[in-house]
Order: C-alpha cells, then structure tokens, then sequence
C-alpha cells in the first residue's frame, strides 16, 4: 500500500493527492497521514508546492464527503445495518460500531462533530453518513467538512515538508499530533463560545438599561 501510493502520487501528482484522499474518505483504511506527509515531502524536492498539495487535498477531502453524505441521505441505521452485514460491507471491511460511533459523535456535537471529527480516524470519513442521514443542510456540511480536512491537511503537508526525508517519523507520531491540534481547537471553540456569551450579555444589560 505504502509503494504505491508513493509511486502515484510521483507520477500524478496534484491528481493522485485529490484521489487518494477522496478514496481514503469513503475507504477509511486507507491512511491519510501518509499520503499527506509524503506530499509534503515531495514539495522539497519536485515541481509540487505546499498551497497546492494543500488545495488538492482538501479538493479530494470534499469529493469524498459529499459521496458518503449523498449515501447517508438514502440510509437509515436497519439499513446501515443490513449493508454492513452483507458480501459488500464484508469486502469493504465495514464496521457496524464505525457507524454508530460516528453517529453518537455526530448527534452530540452536531456542526462542530463534523469540523472536529476531520482529524480523528474512521470518523472523519463516516461522520458524513448521519450528516446525510438527518439531512443536515449540504453547504453547511461542506463548510464544516472542508475547514476541518483543510486545517488537517495544512498541518500534515506543512509537517512533510518540514521533516524532509524524516517525513516518515512524522506519519508515525501524526496521533500525538492529533491530540494537540484537537485540545488547541477544543480550547479555541470554548473561547469563541465564551466571547459570544459574554458579548450577548452586555447587549441584554445595555437593553434593560435604557428601559
């Protein structure tokens, strides 16, 4: 797997960072952080750049999504269930519990469990099957979906690029780096929520006040 995708994405470029990430999007298996850091390293040493790899990966993020929350829109959880079980889910190594946890982060978090779930695996691929499945409105999902791949895919190209020929050692420890760009987001939502209450309140007291 590692071969190949090394040797297309030196052959295609920009077109195999878009496929392969919107083929890692519907096929979670695939690993991401490899072909993100390897065409970071990439940038150092062949006629690709940082912005584009970037932008071509983000392109593919965002094709993947909206196949997997145009299935969702057809889906519901018994038939989720049945194509699980079925030859194909089997083929394609679906997991029931994949879905659920999706699912469970999706209905607890809403928006923010689609900008959020773009970094963790599995789930930033079939966080767009209940975004489907509830008929959450598409340009909002896209929205999400594509602020989240491409902070995601900014910091692992720019990772790739920055390690050089250590690009590897930066795919293996991408986990520690997922949980500091996780807690750096997390704070930065509960600032931004923080801010807007607080704003909010100054408005109601300055109402009552000229009442």
């Amino acid at each position: 797997m590692e071969q190949f995708i090394e040797s297309t994405i030196n052959q295609f470029g920009y077109l195999a960072i878009t496929l392969l990430i919107a083929i890692e999007n519907i096929f979670p298996p695939i690993p991401s952080e490899l072909i993100l850091t390897f065409a970071g390293f990439l940038t150092t040493n062949s006629k690709l750049t940082i912005l584009g790899a970037i932008l071509a990966a983000t392109l593919g993020a965002g094709l993947g999504a909206a196949v997997l929350y145009w299935i969702g829109t057809f889906l519901d959880m018994p038939t989720l269930a049945k194509l699980v079980d079925s030859r194909l889910g089997r083929i394609l190594h679906l997991r029931l519990k994949d879905f659920e946890r999706a699912e469970y982060h999706f209905k607890k978090h809403g928006r923010l469990a689609v900008f959020l779930g773009r970094f963790v695996p599995v789930v930033r691929s079939l966080i767009s099957v209940p975004a489907g499945m509830t008929k959450m409105p598409f340009g909002t999902f896209m929205l999400y979906s594509l602020a989240g791949a491409g902070i995601w895919n900014t910091v692992l190209i720019g990772f790739g690029h920055y390690a050089g020929k250590a690009w590897k050692q930066v795919m293996v420890v991408g986990d520690d780096f997922k949980i500091i760009i996780l807690v750096v987001l997390a704070l930065a939502v509960l600032v931004g929520l923080g801010v807007h209450y607080l704003k909010k309140n100054k408005r109601k007291q300055a109402k009552s006040t000229e009442i």
